[in-house]
């Protein structure tokens, strides 16, 4: 009885509100009528309330519809606050790790629920445009809280959108595209580290997601896997394949990239607790990446012991090799004449030929050259509509073509600040993430679709390819004890490339976000 008249007595507040702008009439413009109906709708739900433990019900599956789908977790709490705030709910939400505890408050009885959604999933585009949708209908009151639980049932219940199989397909254009792109591979190694990538991606679904065992380790077992096969291309005589490009592109589609981007967003909150956990994560799990890319790596340099002496050569491509004397010709200082054998390195020459760590003879034929400059015109929206369809993103959207149009924009912006301000990644990617978060948010304002989807492909475009400037994930020509210094580089230029794209994106909303009015139901984007 309590919650029936509580929504009564706010049903008769809303009709002594609609009295009183009435009353006014002729002595307030239309400008003012309109802006006290504006704001009445927003503050509040009018045409479809509902009882309290309906609306209850609908944050607690609007929560674990976010989590499940990969929304920004930073924005997590904001929405669910702007949600509890027009819904009437005496709600506080805590964010952890695939967890939200929600606690109702009840200031009648002076009790408390609490509630603990938890949910674990990855970013699923397409569902979460539609999460986003029925939120927005929600809270502006076309919907009811009971249809809008009804739609989130649905999409939670809703099967991937693509089978597995085509997941693959997609894992291995990714990956083929990105060798090519990011780490300088040629033809050869694109078919390879895409071979690797579709094989990963199956494991990934397939294996870890049925055996918990199996997901502990699937990182460091599929970096091992990945590394192993690179080094034995790698080791046949002729340079034909290059092992950093290989095993780099190979693992690309499991970077911790955008876990360290939604870390340093997170922090950039105030969120010390979920940005802190994260950050250490992702180092941690870049140090398991990288030492299993060295197992992999020796394992096959102990069983053939020959491949050391390969690769050993391998780094002395431009050095001659003389056999003779050295006579003194200095009379007035004695000294012996030396015999033996000795070797003259061409260092500039040999370091001119080294492209993103792998060796290109210019003379070599097409085929096992880098692809040109203008390959990318293609390669980049391919890759683009790619990965969005990973992210399990619609083919029939709106928002497709608008993903591909701000990722290509993003690696022209990448590309042109690599061109002027080389070895800074943090500078490099925040330039295009400044394009990013203009792009997405202005078509956000003016269109009103969904700016965090629309900018997730290109933001996921930012790390492979700083990671690529940098020379790849792993070097070819260095030791291993080189090789484990290089991980700890590696996880640092990662941070840097994270805050480099949370400053931009940070620029460019304040600059969108500074005219105009006011979002009121909380900004869904970055």
């Amino acid at each position: 009885m309590k919650r029936t008249d509580s929504v009564s007595s706010e049903i008769d507040g809303c009709d002594e509100k609609e009295r009183k702008s009435s009353a006014i009439g002729s002595k307030s413009s239309y400008r003012e009528k309109a802006l006290l109906k504006r704001g009445r709708k927003r503050r509040e739900i009018v045409r479809h309330a509902e009882s309290y433990a309906r609306r209850q019900k609908f944050a607690l599956k609007l929560a674990k519809a976010l989590l499940t789908f990969g929304a920004p977790s930073h924005r997590i709490e904001s929405q669910l606050d702007a949600a509890s705030a027009i819904l009437k709910l005496d709600a506080r939400y805590v964010h952890f790790p695939n967890l939200i505890i929600v606690t109702f408050l009840d200031s009648d009885t002076r009790t408390s629920e609490v509630h603990f959604v938890r949910a674990s999933g990855r970013v699923a585009l397409t569902s979460l445009h539609k999460v986003h949708l029925v939120y927005r209908q929600v809270l502006h009151d076309k919907f009811s809280v009971t249809e809008g639980t009804d739609a989130l049932n649905e999409i939670l219940r809703a099967k991937p959108l693509y089978p597995i199989y085509l997941r693959c397909m997609l894992a291995f254009i990714c990956a083929s595209v990105i060798c090519v792109l990011a780490f300088g591979g040629s033809i050869l190694d694109m078919f390879i580290s895409g071979a690797s990538a579709s094989v990963l991606q199956y494991l990934g679904l397939r294996a870890a997601s049925k055996s918990t065992i199996y997901a502990n380790v699937y990182e460091i077992s599929v970096s091992i896997i990945v590394s192993f096969i690179a080094r034995v291309l790698a080791s046949i005589p002729g340079n034909i394949f290059c092992y950093t490009s290989i095993s780099s592109a190979g693992v690309v589609l499991i970077l911790p990239g955008f876990t360290v981007l939604i870390s340093a967003l997170e922090l950039t909150a105030r969120n010390i607790m979920c940005g802190s956990v994260r950050m250490v994560y992702a180092i941690i799990y870049t140090l398991f990446l990288g030492f299993g890319l060295t197992i992999g790596s020796e394992f096959y340099l102990m069983v053939n012991p020959e491949a050391r002496h390969v690769l050993a050569a391998t780094n002395k491509l431009e050095s001659h090799v003389y056999h003779g004397y050295i006579l003194a010709n200095n009379a007035s200082i004695p000294l012996e004449d030396l015999g033996g054998t000795y070797s003259f390195t061409d260092a500039t020459l040999a370091a001119t030929r080294v492209i993103k760590g792998c060796y290109r003879d210019p003379q070599w034929p097409w085929w096992r050259q880098p692809f040109p400059w203008w390959t990318a015109l293609f390669l980049v929206p391919l890759y683009s509509i790619c990965s969005s369809f990973a992210n399990l993103q619609s083919l029939r959207s709106v928002q497709l073509p608008v993903m591909v149009a701000i990722s290509c924009a993003a690696y022209a912006a990448n590309r042109g600040a690599n061109l002027l301000v080389s070895n800074r990644p943090d500078i490099i990617s925040a330039l295009g993430s400044i394009v990013i978060g203009l792009c997405g948010n202005v078509y956000a304002r003016l269109v009103g679709g969904t700016a965090f989807t629309s900018m997730v492909t290109g933001v996921l475009f930012l790390v492979p390819s700083a990671i690529g400037n940098g020379g790849g994930l792993i070097q070819n020509y260095n030791t291993s004890s080189a090789q484990y210094s290089n991980y700890f580089d590696l996880g640092v230029r990662m941070v840097e490339v994270a805050l480099g794209v949370t400053l931009g994106l940070i620029v460019a909303q304040m600059i969108v976000y500074s005219l105009g009015r006011k979002k009121n139901a909380g900004h869904f984007g970055f």
